[in-house]
């Protein structure tokens, strides 16, 4: 026993099959087209041609950047040269391994032993000497230093020149 299809189920079918032609077409080539988009998202990692020893300041052409192949790989390395030129290695850094930022920290400005211009300044009144830090310091960071005049040890944060601005007590 054959079946037929009636006339209104056959012009229904066709108007279906007008309206999911297209949409089918659309969901091939994304299908297709994913594969580059992905890739060209891959992110990417910095890794040392050589190896880094701690304290040595970091230069583009220590380090390459590759594509991030593993997906089990922890975030926290480091992903471009903007991040990393410039910064100084905490630690010994191998070839081939990521870069993680807990290992980098920023030049010093000012180091331990130095002599640096300590400067307060409360209202009008501005005093300046010179000063010796007690400890390595990047700008920014809050430190101590001893007034080589008179002994007295004094906290300030260091600045871009190298200056210390003591804070008042």
């Amino acid at each position: 026993m054959m079946f037929r299809r009636s006339a209104e189920r056959a012009a229904i079918e066709g108007r279906f099959a007008r309206l999911t032609r297209p949409l089918a077409f659309a969901a091939i080539a994304a299908a297709l087209l994913s594969p580059a988009l992905v890739s060209a998202q891959q992110p990417t990692a910095v890794i040392p041609k050589q190896i880094i020893y701690p304290g040595e300041t970091i230069e583009a052409s220590m380090l390459e950047v590759v594509d991030v192949t593993n997906p089990d790989l922890a975030d926290g390395y480091i992903g471009s040269l903007e991040e990393v030129e410039g910064k100084v290695t905490k630690r010994t850094l191998l070839p081939g391994r990521v870069i993680l930022a807990s290992a980098l920290r920023d030049r010093y400005a000012v180091e331990r032993g130095s002599t640096v211009r300590l400067i307060f300044n409360n209202g009008g009144l501005t005093i300046t000497a010179a000063g010796s830090p007690l400890e390595d310091a990047a700008v920014g960071e809050l430190i101590r230093a001893r007034n080589i005049d008179s002994g007295v040890i004094v906290s300030g944060t260091v600045m871009a020149d190298g200056t210390v601005h003591v804070v008042a007590k």
